[in-house]
């Protein structure tokens, strides 16, 4: 049965493509040039005009980005067709999915890019994903985004989604922005961001913010806090140009965390940490040694992202383009995470009369709610250096281009995850004296301790080729071989014993193949077959140590192919994808010292991207994704759906501007809706579907002077994004983020 649904899904697909083709004849006689250029998927990040790219990518500009106002960077990524988000945990930690590819959490298939470099080579490590270290803001202009297509043989190699966010720059005009905004949950934060030229062809852009509040979900403190700067220069030279830019960041929140589903009084509003709580002792490793925490550090990045690239148009018509990236900080990790489902206090207490706050001394009644709590920390330190380096060349009708991608990778960690005790379920609810495990430096569960370093280095060697065969038709090859070596040592109990060491080197090579046909100067279509892999890093080797052991690569291998169809005219830009996709030997790992389970994936889908502008102020955005993903190897769950991956979802966000008062204003929105999902590969928990509207205001009163506001969640709708993944029969839950309202004020000159 789930196969006659891939194959009709298939028909239906095509028969909508050659569908647009018929009406495509309509169109040939718009000769409009669209001049949107995206750099994603071309060797060294070259560019291409978006209607000649033969592979799927989004732009999303500055003003979109705005008007979506995006709590987080994975949260701009809901806009993106393929892509489904968990941005439920707060500004760091999301779980970001892509066309069906499985995963348990985190973001093993996206890479995030600045400037065309990759902020951190590993898409995902435990408690680190690549949008953990990056902050949007108002230096921001352009994200684009593409999934699958070349991706497996340019720069990182990632063969799922790549996001690359390109930085303002300076022009010949000095030009700026002072934006403040707040919100009904105290949200206190500037932006500022000018531009402009030092002297003749060196230019710069300046930019960053600063802000606080306690948290969407109030935690009684200042439970998030950050600032950002960052400086891009770009020097013009007669024959290219050098750009340099560093970005500088401490940004920490309160890691949200799933909470009970069965309690009254607990809502998307909750969080259990508190100023009664957020001070703790742990006892960490083998000897248990005392340490104080303070679990209201959250989750965040202490660190820059710093690099530059250099381009040049070199004699005989060889372009040359370098592009590199250093990060350096820290991604600490803090939080209390529930250990088991809520109880009431008299199932766990020998003698309720005795079960005290051990803040407060408050004595509790034994029917009150109570949930065993582990206060988790993760202290990494991490660092990468890439470099990008190609030419290129056009020979008639051959466009060649060969490249070296290099990156060196590292982190350190230090866990101590557990260390779990029994608190009162209540916003901000405090320990309980008076119960065995909760004084006890065993804890009341399980304790997992490490302290590890791990490096890796990757040396590509890529080239892409395209042949332009005719005035309509365009076939495009790249070969990707790739070394990659990883040394990291791990000690589990904190007791000065390596317990596991990795030496490790494998070689691959990735491939794409694809083809580009005009049907108009404004429309095409296109195909594309590709193989890649994701190579394994740190946290791959210690949670499948026995595996590595008896010789398993323990790599990921991602075989796609697309079938698109595109069209852009004055006012309308519409991409339709379809998408196929196999991915072997993914390890699932439940929790940190579970055992993992291997794992096959295929799905089929079809993602939709169509913005529509019309010169009477209204303008549209849908995107949206149907799909079927499918375990097809398992020791256990062959035939179930993958886990946390809905069928279908969809968003529109319509925008209209008019005159009000004499002033211009905007008034725009977003609707979004998700089908259900599993929430593990079993299929034995289900996440309910949900809907979920956000709207806003812009108004111009003067010139250079905007006030906008923005209602997140209108509704304030209960959605659940995610069970509870280390114990999936908990009922427990996380919910979306409940409704919010921002006020911003901002001059432009």
């Amino acid at each position: 049965m789930r196969k006659l649904k891939q194959y009709s899904l298939l028909a239906s697909a095509i028969a909508a493509i050659l569908s647009n083709q018929t009406i495509a004849k309509d169109h040939q006689s718009k000769k409009q040039k669209v001049e949107t250029i995206v750099v994603s998927g071309t060797a060294g990040g070259r560019g291409i005009r978006k209607i000649d790219a033969g592979f799927a990518v989004t732009n999303i500009d500055a003003v979109k980005i705005d008007k979506l106002a995006p709590k987080s960077t994975a949260d701009l990524l809901k806009a993106v067709p393929g892509v489904w988000v968990e941005s439920s945990g707060g500004e760091s930690g999301a779980n970001v999915f892509v066309r069906g590819f499985p995963g348990g959490g985190d973001a093993p298939f996206l890479t995030v890019s600045l400037q065309g470099s990759p902020v951190y080579p590993a898409p995902t490590l435990s408690f680190l994903e690549n949008s953990s270290i990056f902050r949007l803001d108002e230096t921001i202009s352009m994200m684009e985004a593409l999934r699958g297509g070349p991706n497996p043989v340019v720069a990182n190699g990632q063969p799922g989604l790549t996001t690359n966010f390109q930085l303002k720059r300076g022009t010949e005009n000095t030009e700026g922005t002072f934006k403040y905004t707040t919100s009904d949950y105290g949200l206190q934060r500037l932006d500022s961001v000018v531009s402009g030229a030092l002297n003749d062809d060196l230019y710069y852009m300046i930019g960053g913010y600063i802000k606080r509040s306690s948290g969407i979900r109030d935690a009684g403190f200042t439970s998030e806090r950050g600032q950002q700067f960052t400086i891009n220069l770009t020097k013009e030279l007669d024959n290219g140009e050098i750009n340099l830019y560093t970005r500088q960041t401490d940004d920490t929140g309160a890691w949200y965390l799933p909470t009970p589903l069965n309690i009254d009084g607990v809502d998307a509003e909750y969080t259990q940490l508190g100023t009664l709580n957020r001070q703790a002792t742990i006892y960490a490793g083998d000897s248990g040694e005392a340490m104080q925490i303070d679990l209201g550090q959250g989750r965040g990045w202490k660190g820059h992202v710093s690099g530059g690239s250099i381009k040049l148009e070199l004699n005989n018509g060889w372009h040359f383009i370098d592009r590199f990236n250093l990060t350096q900080g820290d991604a600490n990790t803090y939080g209390l995470v529930p250990a088991g489902s809520a109880m009431l206090l008299s199932a766990i207490a020998d003698d309720s009369n005795n079960a005290k706050g051990a803040v407060t001394g408050t004595t509790y009644s034994a029917n009150t709610p109570v949930q065993s709590m582990g206060r988790w920390v993760v202290l990494k330190d991490i660092e990468s250096f890439t470099n990008d380096l190609a030419f290129s060349k056009a020979f008639g009708q051959l466009e060649s281009a060969f490249g070296i991608f290099s990156a060196s990778t590292s982190a350190k960690d230090w866990w101590s995850l557990g260390n779990a005790a029994y608190y009162v379920l209540a916003p901000g609810g405090e320990m309980l004296d008076g119960i065995a495990c909760n004084s006890s430096v065993a804890g009341c569960a399980w304790n997992y301790d490490i302290n590890s370093t791990g490096d890796a280095k990757t040396l590509a060697f890529y080239t892409t080729q395209s042949y332009k065969a005719s005035n309509t038709l365009t076939i495009d090859i790249g070969l990707r071989s790739e070394r990659h070596e990883v040394n990291y040592s791990v000690d589990e109990d904190l007791n000065s014993t390596i317990d596991k060491i990795v030496d490790y080197s494998q070689r691959k090579t990735s491939w794409t193949i694809g083809a580009d046909y005009k049907l108009a100067d404004d429309m095409g279509v296109f195909a594309r077959i590709n193989k890649g892999y994701k190579m394994p890093y740190f946290d791959d080797f210690r949670d499948n140590y026995e595996t590595y052991q008896s010789g398993d690569p323990l790599l990921k291998e991602v075989t796609q192919t697309e079938l698109g169809y595109k069209y852009m005219s004055d006012n309308t830009d519409f991409f339709a994808t379809v998408f196929s996709n196999q991915v072997k030997g993914d390890t699932f790992v439940r929790q940190p010292g579970a055992p993992a389970e291997i794992l096959t994936n295929e799905a089929l889908g079809l993602e939709l991207d169509y913005n529509y502008n019309h010169g009477s102020g209204l303008s549209v955005n849908l995107n949206a994704t149907l799909q079927e993903a499918e375990i097809t190897q398992s020791p256990t769950n062959i035939g179930n759906d993958s886990q946390r991956q809905p069928s279908w979802q969809l968003r529109i966000s319509p925008s209209y501007d008019f005159e009000l008062a004499g002033m211009f204003a905007t008034v725009y929105g977003t609707f979004s809706a998700v089908d259900e999902r599993y929430g593990n590969n079993e299929n034995t928990v289900v996440l309910e579907g949900y809907e979920k509207l956000d709207v806003g205001l812009i108004i111009e009163p003067a010139e250079g002077i905007k006030l906008q506001l923005a209602a997140d969640n209108l509704t304030d709708e209960q959605g659940i994004t995610e069970g509870d993944p280390r114990n999936v029969n908990a009922p427990n839950g996380r919910y979306i983020m409940p409704r919010s309202i921002k006020f911003s004020v901002s001059y432009s000159f």
